[in-house]
């Protein structure tokens, strides 16, 4: 235990970092939301890029209902960790489309990057993930 566990308050780095994860994990909600809604709601964009993907308009559906969840699940505490893992393996497969699918190569950057942050997150939010994971486990 820190001298700063007994005072009440998390050390100050700790406290940067939590705050800075927050920032992170609402702007990427927010661009999540937004992504994950056009898909749902069918924008023009997005009906062409998984009609040029082709696999089908039901992989639109089932990535923007992904996005949509994992964006709420960063803004519940116990569930960001998690929500940033799942996210990253969207990450991960929306990387490997870009770059098999022609004309999108160039979006495989954004991904990759989204990606990294994404890992961040999680790294971040570990220790809570560990501890929703021991609780599901009693």
């Amino acid at each position: 235990m820190s001298p700063s566990d007994t005072e009440g308050g998390p050390p100050q780095r700790g406290r940067t970092l939590n705050i800075i994860l927050w920032a992170v994990q609402i702007l990427l909600a927010a661009f999540f939301l937004f992504q994950g809604g056009g898909k749902l709601l069918g924008t023009e964009a997005s009906v062409r890029l998984f009609d040029d993907i082709g696999l089908g308009q039901w992989l639109r559906y089932v990535t923007g209902v992904v996005e949509v969840a994992g964006a709420v699940g960063l803004l519940i505490p116990w569930l960001s960790g998690l929500a940033a893992l799942g996210l990253l393996g969207v990450m991960v497969g929306a990387t490997a489309s870009n770059l098999i699918t022609p004309g999108y190569q160039v979006f495989a950057v954004q991904t990759t990057i989204l990606g990294v942050v994404f890992a961040l997150v999680a790294w971040g939010r570990w220790p809570r993930t560990r501890e929703l994971a021991a609780l599901l486990r009693r």
